[in-house]
């Protein structure tokens, strides 16, 4: 086998993962045919598969040849069903993977399904179906008059397999088997799984079936899809990947499936993802739009909305995808990926006060209506009376865009409430809603732009600085661009500055100082694009293009949060839908470097007399 798909430590390396989903949850089918990770209940729930942070004893739904082998990976076209084809000296076999839906979209269990088919010759297999370790200290198997079941901590499953299967053993933690794949042979297993419901036990037959009408069912998502021009390829395949992160019950989106893979083996910056945080439900809301996925955009964003208005119009970092408060951080008992720990599960930025979250509620709306959209009254109350708030909280230190502990009047948080006011002040100009409070909002929208030219701008530097009192480069401020923030000198110079310092090829890492702390950001490779396109560096744009797809294309489109420049190893949690939404963001740039923009907006920024900057000082704001 390559050696892209060995174990080390029992770990496969993070890009020989595939990701399959079903609208609740996740699967990650590794290279070498053991499915490592599914929270069969939700996204963000228990695992029962949990192999990639529990390597030696963790729970796996593994079809593994026998002998040694070499294999092929591909996604099926335009869809999220998986498959592998493994070679070993006596034979070729196909293992097709998928977690199922039925005729009228999600299923109401969670169905797993393999179906394993013999090409030449035969190969002999070994199947390992186990339950994670920790959901397995309360289970029992029951044999029922309908098959044999296991109960789990309130989770109960079931395995199904055709008759070829072999079974060698039964525990309370599941089954290991035996199957030869003969040429001509098709064979289906499946997991099953229910969360304190009834469990449908399905045939087989119907089982392989929903495998085939489950993939033309993401063929059919995936053909109503914009085209893009020469990376309409690139494009379907994020869009499908951020399709898989769309929690169904809710229209939630997870910012990943997975929690605490490292951002640097051996570090502690691992943290859980599977949780929707508001920047980057309103930035999946975006790219959903822009690739005309409507529906998606739609829910996600009345999702929001009500989840706002649940809480009283707090705007919070981040929510579970039931829009429930994110839990504590707490420590799991998991060896870690490689040995990487802690294993966590909640996340301690749930707290954080991030001004950024106006600016891209506000960016959002603007782009829902700009499509031709119409908010309704509820939600127009809601973002006037969180312009309100922007206006009382935009002098606060916060933990910015990369959630830091220290607080600091980062650059792009102010940017992003000049942003969020800016937008208002259009939406009310468009009629959106009354001119009450205009004034107030343009003055306040004036001050802070004259308030970041003033403190964060260093003539040395010839760039946006991290925040005020710092030379400290950070290239979310690349983002200026995309938001029209109107001083396009300075945005250049500023992106010019990033790719200096903080670049290493095509990869951009987060700030100045984190390079000995984790891997470079792979977003940040994708804004550097958008920096160049919308600012009518066209040439520079394709190239840096070019290049990130180039870097990030060796694992079937499938991204994760960093990679490695040094080797070019994925980092962090998987599907990361930064990543994807930053590419689609930069196609889209390179399509249509206008449409980009927002139309009915970023104009009335860079022309209304109003916007003449007026310093303010620094007495007016929290130290």
């Amino acid at each position: 086998m390559s050696d892209l798909f060995q174990r080390r430590d029992g770990c496969l390396p993070l890009k020989a993962y595939a990701a399959i989903g079903d609208g609740r949850s996740v699967a990650l089918v590794g290279a070498d045919g053991s499915i490592d990770w599914w929270c069969p209940a939700a996204l963000d729930g228990a695992p029962l598969f949990d192999r990639i942070l529990d390597p030696q004893e963790g729970g796996r739904f593994a079809i593994t040849p026998v002998a040694p082998f070499t294999v092929e990976r591909r996604y099926r076209e335009d869809s999220n069903v998986f498959e592998l084809i493994f070679t070993t000296r006596a034979g070729r076999m196909r293992v097709t993977d998928s977690l199922n839906s039925g005729i009228s979209g999600r299923l109401p269990w969670s169905e797993l399904a393999r179906r394993v088919e013999g090409l030449e010759g035969s190969v002999e297999c070994t199947v390992e179906v186990l339950s994670a370790r920790a959901v397995s200290r309360q289970s029992w198997r029951e044999a029922s008059p309908n098959g044999d079941v296991l109960h789990l901590d309130g989770l109960i499953t079931a395995f199904r397999a055709s008759g070829n299967v072999e079974r060698i053993s039964e525990t309370g933690r599941g089954v290991t088997a035996r199957l030869v794949a003969i040429a001509g042979e098709r064979n289906t297993l499946a997991v099953l799984a229910g969360w304190d419901v009834p469990l449908i036990l399905s045939s087989l037959t119907d089982i392989d079936a929903r495998i085939d009408r489950s993939d033309q069912a993401w063929r059919e998502w995936t053909g109503n899809l914009t085209r893009l021009g020469c990376y309409d390829g690139a494009v379907r395949r994020s869009a499908l990947a951020l399709k898989l992160l769309v929690y169904s019950p809710s229209g939630s989106i997870a910012a990943a499936a997975t929690t605490s893979l490292p951002e640097r083996v051996g570090g502690d910056k691992n943290y859980d993802y599977r949780y929707a945080w508001l920047r980057d439900v309103t930035y999946t809301t975006k790219a959903f739009l822009r690739v005309g996925a409507t529906s998606e955009a739609q829910a996600a964003f009345s999702w929001l909305t009500r989840t706002i208005r649940r809480n009283h119009g707090r705007l919070a970092t981040m929510y579970t995808l039931d829009g429930q408060d994110v839990p504590r951080e707490s420590v799991l008992d998991l060896p870690g990926y490689l040995g990487t720990v802690p294993v966590r599960r909640g996340n301690r930025a749930a707290t954080q006060l991030q001004l950024g979250m106006f600016g891209d509620l506000f960016e959002t709306a603007s782009l829902f209506v700009a499509e031709g959209h119409v908010l309704d009254l509820a939600t127009r109350k809601l973002l006037t009376d969180a312009a309100d708030r922007c206006v009382r909280l935009w002098r606060r230190k916060d933990s910015g865009i990369w959630e830091l502990e220290r607080r600091e009047h980062y650059t792009l948080s102010k940017i992003s409430c000049w942003l969020a006011l800016d937008r208002a002040v259009a939406l009310a100009e468009m009629g959106q809603w009354g001119s009450r409070r205009l004034t107030t909002w343009r003055r306040s929208r004036d001050r802070i732009r004259g308030w970041i030219e003033k403190n964060c701008w260093s003539e040395d530097r010839q760039a946006y600085v991290f925040h005020p009192g710092t030379d400290r480069l950070d290239a979310s401020l690349l983002l200026a661009v995309r938001f029209g923030f109107p001083n396009a000198a300075r945005l250049a110079a500023t992106r010019d500055a990033v790719q200096r310092e903080l670049a290493c090829g095509p990869h951009v890492y987060r700030y100045s100082g984190v390079q000995a702390e984790e891997g470079a950001f792979v977003a940040c490779g994708f804004w550097m694009v958008e920096a160049f396109a919308l600012l009518g560096e066209r040439a520079k744009a394709v190239a840096q293009m070019d290049a990130m797809l180039a870097a990030c294309g060796g694992n079937l489109g499938l991204m994760h949060e960093q990679i490695d420049p040094a080797d070019g190893a994925a980092l962090g949690n998987v599907p990361q839908a930064l990543s994807h939404l930053a590419l689609i963001h930069a196609a889209c740039a390179l399509a249509d470097p206008d449409a980009a923009r927002l139309p009915d907006s970023q104009p009335h920024s860079l022309t209304h007399p109003s916007t003449t900057p007026r310093p303010a000082p620094m007495a007016g704001v929290e130290e």
